[in-house]
């Protein structure tokens, strides 16, 4: 598979528009998570509470739902968010303004150049299947990230797989529709696919899939 163009990449994250991410959270969290891919945002929200650390960056913020939502054991975290889509950024920091959020627009399948100190967790939520290509393609994120990472940080997050599991019907229809329009790109996105690349950067790993999700975490020590 050719690595992915430019509109390709462009395609996975224009639809956030300020009126998308104003339902997002009713629509996508609520609605889509609970009945179509059959993993309550819950799961996803015990997960930042988990690993979240006091010097996170979120990589595809969407609405910021689960930073403003988790428990720091900081009233003053360092927060970053990264994000190819300035919308997003905006939304997600004007949400949790309270902490003062770096904000970075990048695009996470290029090397990230940056100046900061590195951080103790990356969140990388419902942003896989978004990235054109399947996980040998999109996989390289994980290097990219991992330069950002401290020795003792750890990675986590969660995405929509479509091979392997066994969508619904809705699930299944609504899943097509977006990967033709190029929202999403996930037909051959499975738990084991997503295994090889977290294997092939990182020395602990650990994936549960629930209904169409998988919940991941991955470190190095």
């Amino acid at each position: 598979m050719n690595a992915p163009t430019a509109q390709e990449v462009e395609a996975g994250q224009a639809v956030y528009n300020k009126h998308v991410l104003a339902i997002y959270d009713l629509l996508v969290l609520g609605f889509s998570c609970r009945f179509l891919w059959k993993c309550p945002a819950n799961k996803m929200a015990k997960k930042y509470d988990e690993f979240v650390s006091n010097n996170h960056v979120d990589v595809g913020v969407g609405t910021g739902y689960f930073l403003d939502q988790c428990n720091f054991s900081s009233d003053n975290p360092r927060i970053a968010l990264m994000d190819l889509n300035n919308n997003a950024l905006r939304y997600t920091s004007e949400r949790i303004s309270r902490y003062t959020p770096e904000v970075y627009c990048r695009n996470v399948l290029d090397p990230i150049v940056m100046t900061a100190e590195k951080f103790d967790s990356i969140g990388v939520n419902f942003l896989l299947h978004c990235l054109p290509g399947d996980f040998s393609i999109k996989g390289v994120l994980f290097d990219h990230l991992k330069n950002l990472m401290t020795p003792d940080a750890v990675i986590f997050g969660s995405t929509i797989l479509q091979d392997g599991v066994s969508p619904n019907y809705l699930a299944k229809r609504l899943m097509n529709f977006y990967n033709k329009k190029g929202v999403f790109s996930n037909r051959h996105d499975s738990a084991e696919a997503l295994k090889k690349e977290l294997d092939a950067r990182f020395t602990k790993i650990s994936i549960e899939v629930v209904g169409c999700v998988a919940l991941f975490s991955a470190r190095n020590y």
